[in-house]
């Protein structure tokens, strides 16, 4: 390491000079590379293949790409799918290629925010990673089996990162306040039991958003007269830039729990009550959009299915909007969710759906409901619903569960409309056969 590289090094934020460089110092997700683990045994025999890391951001993603590359000794190039293209991409696979034949090192390409590549830069990376030129290891924040092409994804091993929990995020930056190498242990500095608990509740589950909201409270604050710097939760709110919470942790979930049981309830006043009661006490108003969110179809569903429009909408304006205004659109999906027809169908139809598949896995896809455009033969049968008016009687489910019904709708809203219309269905077939 020359000069310049410790200067730069000395310079980084807090969260990139703690970042771990061993699997023994990585944060969390004990459920991937805990003791005995698929991905803990593969990196350690140097046996990893390609790989896509998906989860929250500060969770680990790209430290745990770091720490491969460092433990197997190989190469380790990262690229960000936002700054660099195709031709970033080849110049990379051609090193790597090089680098193998005459070295016999691999390299590992890491490609961050790897959900922004299109399918043509995707698939200049197919042969890369069939041939073993390179292995990729995607880091994103994004689903990759909604996000990402399934050619690349198909060729992956996909990891699911959790956001950290509170007791990582405390001792992490306990350490970097005593670590005087890397952390702030030079600092002649207090941090109060409640500034620290703010940060780690500020956090939200991100490591790099809490060791650089420490890192802020420590060096933006003055020493007082004994030289000390005090990082108490005045100092702790504003370098997370969230206020802190005025209740206790219990209080705030019984709150939290007053809330969605008086939208379950259709009661708009307590709703409204105890979401001002939450935000006012520093509780984050996204939170209390995506319980909102949830409960639209948890307890309104089909009854009214305007009601998820509306609590996604609001979600979506608060985040273009924030607050103050931010506030109208919140409240007014709340008063919608609570005044509407309640059904909990969709959950129930969730809740059968999920038993039944976990039990039965190997029921076949009816013939005449089969991809024609990978059958060697032509396969009929199947009738097209437009043929016949928009819908025909025809069995969609395997023979085993023909007779199987998972959705039953309740007799309130707008589901007594689809109760009508099943019958109406029911009564042409049986016309038809008669």
């Amino acid at each position: 390491m020359n000069l310049f590289d410790i200067i730069q090094k000395d310079n980084a934020p807090l969260a990139e000079r703690m970042r771990p460089t061993t699997l023994d110092d990585f944060v969390g997700q004990s459920h991937i590379v805990g003791k005995n683990s698929l991905l803990r045994r593969a990196i350690l025999t140097d046996s990893l293949g390609s790989c896509i890391f998906y989860g929250a951001p500060g969770c680990g993603k790209t430290t745990l790409a770091n720490i491969i590359a460092n433990t197997t000794k190989s190469n380790f190039v990262k690229l960000n799918a936002v700054s660099s293209g195709i031709a970033d991409a080849k110049k990379v696979i051609e090193d790597a290629r090089l680098e193998k034949e005459r070295y016999g090192i691999k390299t590992y390409l890491l490609l961050d925010e790897c959900h922004r590549w299109n399918k043509a830069q995707s698939d200049c990376m197919l042969e890369a990673i069939e041939k073993g030129h390179i292995v990729f290891i995607g880091s994103t924040t994004e689903n990759p089996f909604v996000s990402m092409t399934r050619a690349i994804v198909s060729r992956c091993r996909i990891f699911e990162f959790k956001p950290l929990s509170g007791d990582d995020i405390k001792n992490n930056l306990i350490k970097a306040l005593n670590d005087k190498e890397r952390g702030l242990g030079n600092y002649d500095v207090q941090v109060s039991e409640e500034a620290l608990d703010h940060l780690v509740w500020a956090s939200d589950g991100d490591m790099r958003n809490a060791l650089n909201a420490l890192e802020l409270a420590v060096k933006s604050t003055s020493p007082d007269e004994n030289g000390i710097i005090v990082v108490d939760v005045s100092v702790a709110e504003q370098s997370s830039q969230k206020k802190s919470m005025s209740i206790d942790e219990s209080m705030y979930y019984d709150m939290l729990s007053a809330f969605c049981k008086s939208l379950r309830g259709s009661d708009s006043d307590a709703a409204l009550y105890w979401a001002e009661r939450l935000i006012q006490a520093g509780c984050d108003p996204m939170l209390i959009l995506r319980r909102l969110v949830v409960h639209s179809s948890e307890d309104v569903g089909m009854a009214d299915p305007q009601a998820l429009v509306i609590a996604t909408s609001a979600l979506t304006a608060y985040k273009n909007i924030g607050l103050p205004e931010g506030k109208i659109p919140l409240y007014n999906a709340i008063i919608y969710v609570c005044e509407a027809p309640k059904s909990n169908s969709v959950v129930i139809a969730k809740y059968a759906v999920e038993q039944v598949v976990a039990e039965r896995k190997d029921d076949k896809v009816p013939a005449y409901l089969m991809d024609k455009n990978y059958k060697a033969q032509k396969i009929s049968g199947y009738k097209y619903p437009h043929d016949y008016g928009g819908w025909v009687e025809q069995q969609y489910l395997p023979d085993s569960l023909k007779d199987e019904r998972f959705y039953k709708p309740s007799q309130n809203g707008f589901e007594k409309y689809l109760i009508r219309a099943k019958v109406t269905k029911q009564n042409k077939s049986e016309n038809k056969k008669g």
